[in-house]
């Protein structure tokens, strides 16, 4: 099967696109920055009412182009408009591998539904993020103080978003990505989604697999998982990712933690009374909220000397360096609106809250109080908007050969999430990344190697390829 389907995609690529009278064309203008002076703007209607924001950065050869490379950075609520604006710095299009990426597409950027600049936006009230609310409460008036809390704030996001807010599902995002592919003119989609970007690629798989010429998942999220599992899964990634920083600080010259025992210090920290103060907000930080700080930096090795710094500083009172930026930004809203739809609330009671607490505190003694699953899905239970994709077995099939890639020591999206994605996605092949961090394009110039060469080509590597 496999050798077919390589047959067959080389008799597909590369595809011209059609011609100008068979779609709407959308009006690209000029809206140059200074890290991307090429770079044009235009929006999209959708439903009617929807707005798409886009930002295309033109192929540096045009007559070696292959077509429309769609991309999306994350979250969910990552803008990819706002990576584009930045010539694509933070999603590695500045890095030598993406070199031909650059030379043969039009890199795509969009804001998805809800999104950044995309009409309207999920907008919420300030106290979305309430350091005086506990995820993990500790009794059962705390647990009716983060329900109360949930519900008062998805009232102010709804109030303030109007209805968009119950549309904003990754199910009906997909149909947008197939509006964008028709106004582009683009007879297949070439697709590069890292981390929520793989889940919202894999929905436009199952809905249009017909429609795909190359699809990259990678950091790949597998909707199949209940939830319950996957904050387990992603738990027991995260207290490993905690535990090479550790390992990695015996060794490294560039880790200000070195010759201490950084689990007991980290452990230490985490038990101050009260929080440590910080400078920059002007009050003191939860641990929870420092916890979250730790797993922003965890996620990618090249802030891992930052990171080491940080601990340090805060043990001696400074709290500066462990903030919990995902959650003081504003883009937190569409990140809980988002999540809420597709994850949904894992607890039904305080008994069955205090059960889950102690699973993800058995497997995760260190880094128990933070970690992105557990942080949407009790960020959920109260909300007032009913989800409307919740997981569910997940099938792709009649595309063609897609590209999964999972990495080894990734505190996001573990391993497993990408094997079971490759096993629901008919002749994909999945590529492994045996280094550290989040996504393989943001860590491994091998990753971002292979990933070009199936781009250009449509070729995917050899069955069992890891990156080393």
């Amino acid at each position: 099967m496999k050798a077919l389907a390589v047959v067959t995609a080389l008799t597909l690529l590369p595809l011209s696109a059609l011609p100008a009278s068979a779609a709407p064309r959308l009006a690209w203008k000029p809206c140059a920055t200074e890290y991307a002076p090429t770079l044009e703007c235009a929006s999209l209607q959708v439903n009617g009412t929807i707005s798409i924001a886009l930002a295309k950065l033109p192929a540096t050869d045009p007559a070696r182009r292959i077509g429309s490379l769609l991309t999306n950075p994350g979250g969910p609520g990552g803008s990819g408009v706002t990576v584009l604006e930045y010539g694509g710095r933070g999603f590695a299009l500045d890095k030598p591998e993406m070199a031909e990426v650059r030379q043969r597409f039009d890199v795509i950027g969009f804001d998805p539904r809800g999104v950044g600049k995309s009409k309207p936006a999920v907008a919420c009230g300030p106290t979305l993020h309430d350091p005086a609310v506990s995820l993990f409460p500790e009794n059962r008036a705390g647990y009716d103080k983060l329900i109360a809390h949930n519900r008062a704030s998805g009232i102010e996001c709804l109030k303030r978003t109007g209805p968009v807010l119950s549309q904003v599902d990754t199910w009906r995002a997909a149909d947008d990505i197939e509006s964008i592919r028709v106004a582009l003119g683009e007879p297949k989609v070439d697709w590069l989604g890292v981390s929520y970007g793989s889940e919202l690629g894999a929905v436009y798989a199952e809905k249009y697999p017909k429609r795909i010429r190359t699809m990259v998942l990678d950091g790949a999220i597998d909707h199949s998982v209940p939830t319950r599992r996957a904050i387990v899964d992603e738990a027991i990634a995260t207290e490993s990712a905690l535990e090479d920083f550790a390992k990695w600080c015996t060794t490294s010259a560039d880790c200000a933690l070195r010759g201490k025992d950084v689990l007991a210090t980290y452990d230490a920290l985490m038990a101050t009374p009260g929080g440590v103060p910080s400078k920059e907000l002007g009050r003191k930080v939860t641990a929870e909220e420092m916890a979250s700080g730790v797993y922003g930096s965890l996620i990618l090795p090249a802030f891992w000397p930052e990171l080491a710094k940080g601990i340090a500083t805060a043990t001696t009172g400074n709290a500066d360096g462990l903030l919990p930026y995902s959650q003081l930004d504003p883009s937190y809203g569409a990140y809980r609106a988002i999540g809420c739809h597709d994850f949904g609330p894992a607890h039904t009671s305080y008994a069955d809250m205090r059960l889950m607490q102690g699973l993800v505190k058995t497997v995760a003694p260190h880094s128990w109080r933070y970690s992105e699953f557990w942080d949407i899905t009790s960020g959920c239970a109260g909300w007032p908007v009913a989800p409307a994709y919740l997981p569910r077995p997940q099938k792709v099939r009649g595309a063609a050969p897609i590209l999964v890639v999972g990495g080894e020591h990734d505190p996001a999206t573990p391993l497993v999430w990408a094997k079971g994605l490759a096993r629901n996605i008919e002749n994909s092949t999945l590529l492994v990344d045996a280094g550290y961090g989040h996504t393989g394009l943001l860590n491994s110039a091998c990753v971002r190697t292979e990933e070009v060469k199936y781009l250009v080509s449509g070729l995917t590597p050899a069955p069992g390829t890891v990156c080393r």
